[in-house]
């Protein structure tokens, strides 16, 4: 059993990751394996509804109590830690007994950086300290060079379009939570060989100045004891964790759109996953994820989706006092046909 002095720093592991990477799937794992600690959780969604806390609440452990995790579903915790993180972080640390550890899942468009700068602020500082960045990477998507430089295609882009005059900002987030991480998690490693594999660990080792240790992971199962205890105190070590954003006041989420739909009962969920891959196809959507209920199932069907590849399990059963409609995040760029998308997933044979 682990102990938590009242007068000892809480460690606090952030957890990052590009969309789709495996983040809530990595920490639901770490929940239901957390081999006696306290854990307490914050979550940050990017979308109008969020998702992740409705996913984590059906992990069934006693670690996953409604009291230790925190939904901040108004934006980036990057750009608003005055506003959200510090009363989140108060709320835990009233908490009796205190949580033995703290994880902070950022929303995947979120740069870990100036969240970890928060924990140089006195009222902090005093109280905690962030033990590890941990990264979750796509490894299936960083093969097939979903953020890898691309100068030619940069230039015929600039090309057809004259107001193009940045590097791709998906690459730019990417790379810099790589940039803050003290672990990488390669995760989804099953769907990529091991030169592949070794290929992903060098490019990234030439990206971070630092060493970094990179784990491959499937389906997120890691070992609590690899991703807790680094004893990083990040804090202290800002300026070894560049960033594209470094000397600027703030970032900003223009170049991504997202929308949150109410979803009723489907009948064939091989059917509606086909018709999701469609959409995805269709809008170029970087990121679909929520949940719905398969007519004669007693359990909800929970969906999460990477481009057109999609992954579905019943993870609970509905519970006896909510109501039975499914609920689905959407992401993509900025322009993302909102109005075209409720039509396809409202559309007859859902």
């Amino acid at each position: 059993m682990f102990f938590m002095n009242r007068l000892s720093k809480i460690p606090v592991t952030i957890v990052t990751g590009f969309l789709g990477a495996g983040k809530t799937t990595l920490i639901r794992h770490l929940l239901e394996n957390a081999n006696g600690r306290r854990l307490a959780l914050i979550i940050n969604e990017f979308g109008d509804i969020g998702i992740d806390a409705d996913i984590l609440n059906g992990c069934g452990d006693l670690t996953c109590g409604a009291e230790t995790i925190i939904e901040l579903a108004n934006g980036c915790i990057c750009c608003t830690v005055a506003d959200d993180f510090l009363p989140a972080i108060e709320r835990l640390l009233a908490l009796d007994p205190l949580p033995d550890h703290i994880v902070i899942e950022t929303s995947g468009l979120a740069l870990p950086k100036p969240l970890v700068k928060a924990f140089d602020w006195p009222a902090i500082r005093a109280r905690l300290t962030v033990d590890g960045v941990i990264a979750v990477v796509d490894g299936k998507a960083v093969a097939d060079g979903r953020f890898a430089d691309d100068p030619v295609k940069l230039a015929r882009q600039r090309e057809a379009d004259p107001s193009i005059a940045h590097d791709n900002p998906l690459e730019e987030v990417f790379e810099d939570q790589v940039l803050c991480a003290d672990l990488v998690v390669l995760n989804k490693s099953d769907l990529i060989d091991h030169s592949e594999q070794r290929r992903i660990a060098a490019d990234i080792a030439a990206l971070v100045p630092r060493a970094v240790k990179i784990v491959p992971a499937r389906e997120g199962r890691i070992d609590a004891a690899i991703l807790l205890g680094l004893d990083a105190a990040a804090e202290d070590d800002l300026a070894q964790r560049p960033s594209h954003h470094d000397g600027l006041s703030e970032h900003d989420h223009d170049d991504f759109d997202s929308a949150a739909f109410e979803i009723g009962a489907i009948a064939d969920s091989d059917a509606w996953l086909h018709r999701l891959a469609e959409i995805a196809e269709r809008h170029d959507v970087l990121r679909i994820k929520g949940f719905v209920e398969v007519r004669g199932k007693p359990m909800r069907l929970l969906v999460q989706g990477v481009g057109n590849r999609f992954q579905k399990n019943f993870d609970r059963p509905w519970r006896a006092d909510e109501p039975r409609h499914g609920r689905l995040v959407v992401i993509g760029e900025k322009g993302l046909d909102k109005t075209s998308i409720a039509r396809l997933l409202s559309s007859e044979g859902a």
